[in-house]
């Protein structure tokens, strides 16, 4: 008989077989596999088993993807897990993996299948299990902000519940932390209109840190206004249970304050969706008695919270922000809640010293509190000037900037005064780039142009109207402090200032406050001292900056002339954008319609644009010209022709052309580059008429100047550019057209120096480009042709046939004697010149 042996095959050993071509875990396990273990009955099975679904999902994420209701399906058992570590490697897996995984998919239904359990989890006899319960829920909202308002009152009730069953809650800190910070954020997405005054704030909001997932309209949740209001008195319980501990504690520890806050946060959050979120109930309805009372007395009637013991920085800063939300509380509820006379000022004087940084002595007496409480009362700096705690001071000082408005033009003058001074200094002191300047700037907005029917800047409100010319006098300041490196606060500074311009119009007050920013404002965009410009931010700035400052110059009654020189060197600027610097021309051309800009700043500004404008490359070269990248030539051509049309708008062209007429031959004179005279001769054209209104001084300027630069001219294009040599020689055609002296005086300026023995121009008419003898003689013959070409001209010249035979004449002599030339250049020149001889004498006569 013979017996066989069997190998035992044990069901690891068949693994690598069995599950080929399937995603498995490091341990070889499959997604399946792993979902089993995690009901396994021993705790390490389980952490284990998710640990590798989290491994598995993370190296292969197309798995849960495909299955991923199976998944949660499966996982969402262990949320009432009873071992802890199992519980804590289930969240961190739903965190790090699953919900991210399932960001696009059908979200309201991967989060129905977990609801059920998770509330389970809130009720379950373990208080551990509760916490994580609403912990999970926490990181649920975090992914699907929407799931709160489906299950509002169930998870109020929850959160009641707990808070409710306080024996635990100041043994283990941490645990009420974590409960709270999830209710801080399920309350943040409840509807809350904000107050006018709030709106457009920049910076951090300490209390509303998940403020952006908030809807801005009531959505349905003035049916948990009753859950809400029960939730509250818990938490005003919670808060008062708490202040034992802040008396007898020596310091107030991190857990004890995040709790501490996460209750008061909460609690103000509830009170903004009763007073501004809940449209269907009218809010003196809900802030009744009931709540009103318990809010009062044992929340604000413990203000402020002050330790028993000496602080530290630390925990100065954590009473102050504490003290913070508390103020912020009874703002909002001072409407409905009627503070007595000493309450109201108790906070008024909070309010001032918290802005200027310190707190001051605050008698008992002025206070009605219990015994029990007077002894939090000490005197306390907030921000001393040893502390280092001004950057959480400039981070929780704008929650109160919001009510600055209102309580400015509600209380009496003497808390005035004292209110706007402490907020005076405050904006003054802070750093430019902080949250809170911005914020300081929203207010000073605000009231300067209040939405509602007080208006600060009347007359009879003196007091407001000594600190806005304060608050307007450091806008200029304040661009030149932020330079470019916060172009967002920059852009707030520029858009208060040009709604200053706006409305200032109507004010008379704001009307010399803001005309006499312009001076400071020159600074920020260009200063020129001892012939060295110096830019200031607005080249750097981006361009919608650029646009808020270019529409301030506008709203200027009187722009002076200082600040039209500071602009101008900007648009001279080569690094600053053509377009900018249209729009600036079109803005103070628009300006001087309404009557801002006097004429001749005016003319000035265009003028300076015009003959300062420094073209690259300087010669003509009409292969670069249309190359943007080394040329501006179109540029240039552009801004004349933009100038040039404006110049022609501002009225009578005559009465312009006699302001122009000296300044222009002024200029001309001083030999400019081709491009800025050929500039200054069209806007001459542009102005003038036929025949002719320029001066006898003029005509005679213009004749001498002419002939270097239409030499200047033909030299350096070639013939055959027909487009470039008429864009630089038709305002010269223009004025032989107009003047038939000019012409003549010309042809006789041209004949007589090529009779002279040396060939040189007088030095008002030398030429830049054109400066051997050849090359003048060769220009001389070019521009004959050229304008023979010119109809018009072709007639005008036929009139001085004598002048022209003189120049021939002159030019055949010199060829045969006195200049030098190659013979490539002599067979060159032959040909011109037979060429011209032959225009010259089949031109019909004059």
């Amino acid at each position: 008989m013979c017996i066989a042996r069997a190998a035992i095959v044990l069901p690891e050993q068949s693994v690598a077989t069995n599950k080929e071509g399937l995603a498995v875990s490091k341990k070889g396990l499959t997604l399946k596999e792993l979902l089993q273990q995690t009901s396994h009955h021993n705790a390490k099975v389980r952490r284990d088993a998710l640990m590798g679904i989290k491994d598995l999902v993370l190296n292969h994420p197309a798995e849960l993807r495909q299955h991923r209701y199976a998944v949660i399906e499966k996982l969402r058992e262990r949320i009432s897990d009873d071992d802890k570590v199992v519980r804590e490697a289930l969240y961190q897996l739903f965190k790090s993996e699953i919900f991210p995984g399932c960001a696009e998919d059908n979200q309201g239904l991967l989060i129905s299948l977990l609801m059920t359990y998770i509330f389970n989890a809130m009720t379950n006899l373990a208080i551990d299990i509760r916490v994580m319960a609403f912990k999970f829920f926490d990181l649920v909202v975090q992914y699907y902000p929407p799931c709160f308002s489906l299950y509002a009152e169930k998870i109020l009730q929850s959160y009641e519940d707990i808070l409710r069953k306080n024996q635990y809650y100041l043994e283990d800190k941490g645990k009420l932390r974590t409960t709270l910070s999830g209710l801080v954020r399920c309350l943040s997405l409840l509807p809350s209109k904000k107050p006018e005054s709030e709106k457009g704030i920049s910076g951090d909001r300490m209390i509303h840190a998940f403020e952006p997932d908030a809807p801005t309209a009531n959505t349905g949740f003035s049916t948990i206004i009753k859950k809400l209001k029960d939730l509250v008195l818990v938490l005003i319980n919670c808060f008062q249970d708490f202040i034992p501990l802040l008396i007898s504690m020596p310091q107030l520890d991190a857990q004890s304050f995040d709790c501490i806050l996460s209750i008061l946060q909460s609690i103000d959050i509830a009170v903004r969706f009763f007073i501004y979120g809940t449209h269907e109930v009218a809010a003196d309805s809900i802030c009744n008695q009931t709540l009103s009372s318990p809010l009062s007395k044992k929340l604000l009637g413990v203000f402020p919270l002050y330790p028993k013991h000496h602080l530290s920085v630390k925990e100065d800063d954590r009473y102050f922000i504490l003290n913070i939300v508390i103020t912020e509380i009874f703002l909002h509820l001072r409407e409905w809640i009627c503070p007595s006379a000493n309450v109201f000022e108790k906070f008024l004087e909070f309010i001032e010293n918290a802005l200027l940084g310190t707190v001051g002595f605050l008698k008992p007496s002025c206070i009605p509190l219990s015994g029990f409480f007077l002894n939090l009362l000490i005197e306390v700096k907030i921000c001393s000037s040893t502390r280092s705690g001004k950057v959480a001071w400039e981070k929780h000082v704008p929650s109160l900037l919001p009510f600055i408005p209102k309580l400015a033009s509600e209380v009496e003058t003497r808390w005035q005064l004292r209110i706007l001074e402490s907020f005076t200094q405050t904006f003054k002191g802070c750093n430019p780039e902080s949250s809170l300047k911005l914020a300081c700037l929203s207010m000073i907005e605000e009231m300067l142009n209040p939405n509602g029917d007080k208006h600060y800047t009347e007359a009879s409100d003196t007091v407001v109207l000594d600190f806005q010319t304060v608050w307007i006098r450091e806008l200029p300041s304040l661009l030149m402090l932020l330079g470019d490196r916060q172009p967002s606060s920059s852009q707030v500074v520029l858009r208060l200032l040009l709604r200053l311009g706006q409305f200032s119009g109507s004010n008379s007050f704001l009307f010399w406050d803001y005309e006499n920013t312009q001076f400071a404002l020159s600074e920020f965009y260009s200063t020129c001292e001892e012939g060295n410009i110096y830019y200031g931010p607005f080249m750097r700035l981006p361009r919608d900056c650029q646009e808020l400052s270019i529409c301030c110059l506008y709203y200027f009654s009187n722009l002076s002339a200082l600040l039209l020189k500071s602009v101008a060197l900007c648009c001279l600027c080569p690094e600053l954008e053509l377009f900018v610097s249209f729009r600036i021309i079109e803005v103070l051309h628009a300006a001087y319609k309404a009557g801002h800009i006097q004429i001749a700043d005016h003319i000035s500004f265009f003028m300076t644009l015009l003959s300062r404008f420094k073209v690259f490359p300087e010669n003509i070269d009409p292969v670069r010209e249309s190359d943007v990248k080394v040329s501006n030539h179109g540029a240039f051509k552009s801004l004349t022709s933009v100038l040039c049309s404006y110049l022609s708008q501002m009225g009578d062209s005559s009465v312009v052309l006699q302001i122009l007429d000296q300044a222009i031959i002024g200029l001309i004179l001083l030999q400019p580059p081709l491009d800025n005279a050929c500039a200054m001769l069209r806007v001459l054209i542009v102005l003038d008429s036929k025949p002719t209104r320029l001066s006898e001084q003029s005509i005679i300027a213009l004749s001498n100047f002419l002939p270097g630069y239409l030499m200047d001219v033909v030299h350096c294009i070639p013939e055959d550019d027909v487009r470039t040599w008429r864009y630089y020689l038709l305002p010269c055609f223009f004025l032989f057209d107009r003047s038939n002296k000019v012409l003549k005086l010309v042809l006789d300026l041209i004949g007589s120096f090529l009779t002279d023995s040396n060939l040189s121009l007088p030095s008002d008419t030398s030429t830049r480009y054109a400066t051997d003898n050849l090359s003048r003689i060769n220009a001389t013959i070019s521009l004959l042709l050229l304008m023979y070409k010119d109809i018009k001209v072709q007639k005008i010249i036929s009139l001085f046939r004598t002048e022209v035979s003189s120049i021939l004449q002159s030019i055949a002599s010199l060829q045969s004697s006195e200049v030098k030339m190659t013979l490539e250049e002599r067979h060159r020149f032959q040909c011109s010149f037979e060429q011209l001889k032959v225009v010259t004498s089949t031109s019909p006569a004059g």
